[in-house]
């Protein structure tokens, strides 16, 4: 029997398995997914900007990643925020409001490797803490 070629489009431009990420898809992903630890929101935004029509699944973990980033942002100046009035209402207590920022930073970090390594075995990431606000 003579090799039969796949049908067009089936499992990407490599041939791979259909509805399989490809490497190029799953290293937009990684990136989309670990770019904020170093760069912060730009990282995801960038991403979804560039590839949002050309991949749903980069375009799915690009918005989960943004998404994340923007509870992550807005968690962090809500305590800075709340540490200031506490401190000045108390004298002093809200440092301790502040203290909370450095564990929230290492949680946010945790979270983006988790992500990181779970698209780059082509599979899609949802935060368990995360406001969808960019559908």
């Amino acid at each position: 029997m003579a090799d039969v070629p796949p049908p067009p489009g089936a499992g990407g431009p490599t041939g791979g398995v259909p509805g399989e990420p490809t490497s190029d898809e799953k290293t937009m992903a990684l990136i989309a997914q670990a770019g904020p630890i170093v760069v912060g929101f730009w990282a995801p935004l960038i991403i979804f900007l560039i590839k949002k029509d050309e991949s749903a699944y980069v375009r799915e973990n690009a918005v989960e990643s943004l998404n994340f980033s923007i509870t992550w942002g807005i968690a962090t100046i809500g305590l800075w925020i709340f540490s200031f009035i506490l401190a000045a209402v108390t004298n002093g207590i809200g440092g301790l409001v502040y203290c909370l920022i450095c564990p929230l930073w290492i949680a946010a970090v945790v979270f983006h490797i988790i992500a990181a390594v779970a698209v780059n075995k082509g599979e899609s990431y949802k935060y368990p803490i995360n406001l969808r606000l960019i559908k």
